[in-house]
């Protein structure tokens, strides 16, 4: 059997999908058959939803339309600790897969946010690799040292995704040839390609509830852009949409509408006052780092029918962060007081009540111990590969984390690249960080058998 992987080719391969919002399933079937060819056995599922329909953060009126074309998959290794099975077999776990095995899940997220091709200097869908010395494009085979990989999903998150995979393979081969030896107990790996995690974590949450695999999963790696230092509180955010009425009247006889501008003004500065007191009273020791721990943005906001009317409608959609230990409706709860007493200043408002509902998806918070397992299986894994140890920290932006953790098993956020580059035009990863992840992950990988063997 094959141990080879072409790590560069898989993620600018991976990257060419345009896999955005429900157009995850094409890039789904290119990572399955991948790991079917790597002796991976594979398994699959598509976003559900009526069991996501259960779930408190996804709104309880999804239908199929919403989740269509949301396809996940994985692909699992079983390799053989000291006197076990051959450790160059990937064995099927089936219904009788050992549960004493630890379960190890590395996972990545396949879709992709849209990317506006005028903001970029090349084709956001066409990967282009580039030497750091010259500066200049190629393809595949071009130089590794300094290299760079530039294109939609570069570094959130198939580069991270394709380490993982890489990892895995690496793995494998090195427990088969005898230079790595695992515990009795063994290894079991599933490495995890799943759509919807920018806007909820559609494939993960469904995992999650109503799982795929005939075994448990014992920890996770998620491998989100963390500059290969561990993350182990993400952020969670809470989804409001704002609706203020007013009345309409002739742009030559202003006096007589109610304009809604000045009271939305009103409502988002009381926000941004909240915001401020926010980032002072609510304290974490991961968050001291961010000048903004808690931020509030009103993304989008829609108002008025015609420049020469008084603007009588206005619609506006918040993303109000949610710190660690905090939830989703106790922030929202703050929030609603806030505007309670805008509306009490206002004698409009106090007659025509604007409304503050949720929508889309909401993001709890996620967060484990610094010295959980996994995580000092990561720190060692860093150590292993030549990089130096990190500290834990934690992210302002919530990640597919909170459903494993949600589901009691422990995940930590580690990858290559920076949020910095997520979302960003000409969105770029340095190669040589998708490599030391690619060792690491495979370094903590044995550290996590060889603790919870020496644990049991």
């Amino acid at each position: 059997m094959t141990t080879d992987f072409d790590m560069r080719a898989f993620a600018a391969d991976l990257c060419r999908f345009r896999s955005t919002a429900g157009e995850e399933a094409a890039a789904a079937d290119f990572v399955e058959r991948t790991l079917d060819d790597l002796g991976f056995e594979t398994y699959g599922w598509d976003a559900d939803p009526a069991v996501l329909a259960d779930h408190p953060s996804f709104p309880d009126d999804l239908d199929a339309a919403a989740v269509e074309g949301r396809r996940s998959v994985a692909g699992v290794l079983e390799l053989g600790g000291a006197g076990g099975e051959d450790p160059d077999a990937a064995h099927e776990g089936g219904e009788d897969a050992d549960a004493s095995t630890p379960t190890l899940a590395l996972n990545g997220h396949l879709d992709v946010v849209p990317a506006e091709p005028t903001e970029w200097s090349s084709d956001p869908f066409e990967p282009v690799w580039r030497d750091g010395d010259e500066g200049g494009v190629g393809g595949v085979d071009g130089d590794e040292g300094g290299a760079t990989l530039t294109a939609r999903g570069a570094a959130d998150m198939k580069s991270g995704l394709a380490a993982c995979v890489g990892a895995a393979a690496d793995l494998r081969a090195a427990v088969a040839d005898g230079s790595v030896s695992l515990p009795q107990s063994g290894l079991r790996l599933a490495v995890e390609a799943v759509a919807g995690e920018e806007d909820g974590g559609y494939g993960a949450a469904t995992a999650a509830l109503a799982s795929p695999y005939p075994f448990e999963r014992d920890a996770a790696i998620v491998a989100e852009p963390t500059e290969l230092r561990p993350v182990v509180a993400a952020e969670g955010s809470l989804m409001a949409r704002l609706e203020i009425d007013g009345r309409s009247a002739h742009a030559a006889t202003r006096w007589r509408g109610e304009d809604v501008l000045p009271r939305f003004e009103a409502v988002r500065e009381a926000f941004a006052d909240l915001e401020r007191e926010r980032c002072e009273s609510v304290t974490h020791p991961l968050y001291g780092e961010f000048a903004v721990p808690w931020p509030v943005v009103c993304g989008r906001v829609e108002a008025g029918s015609w420049a020469s009317t008084v603007p009588a409608t206005l619609t506006a959609e918040f993303r109000i962060g949610v710190a660690p230990g905090e939830t989703v409706a106790g922030v929202e709860s703050a929030f609603r007081e806030r505007l309670a007493s805008v509306v009490a200043d206002d004698p409009w408002l106090c007659d025509h009540p604007p409304r503050f509902e949720r929508f889309s998806v909401q993001f709890e918070p996620a967060e484990i111990a610094v010295d959980e397992p996994i995580v000092e299986a990561v720190r060692a894994g860093l150590v292993a590969a030549g990089l130096p140890d990190a500290e834990p920290r934690g992210a302002t932006y919530g990640a597919d984390s909170r459903h494993f953790v949600a589901a009691g098993v422990p995940a930590v956020l580690f990858g290559p690249g920076t949020i910095d580059e997520a979302h960003y035009p000409d969105e770029t990863i340095a190669w040589d960080e998708v490599e030391r992840a690619r060792e690491a992950i495979a370094a903590a990988a044995v550290r996590f058998a060889t603790d919870r063997a020496a644990g049991s």
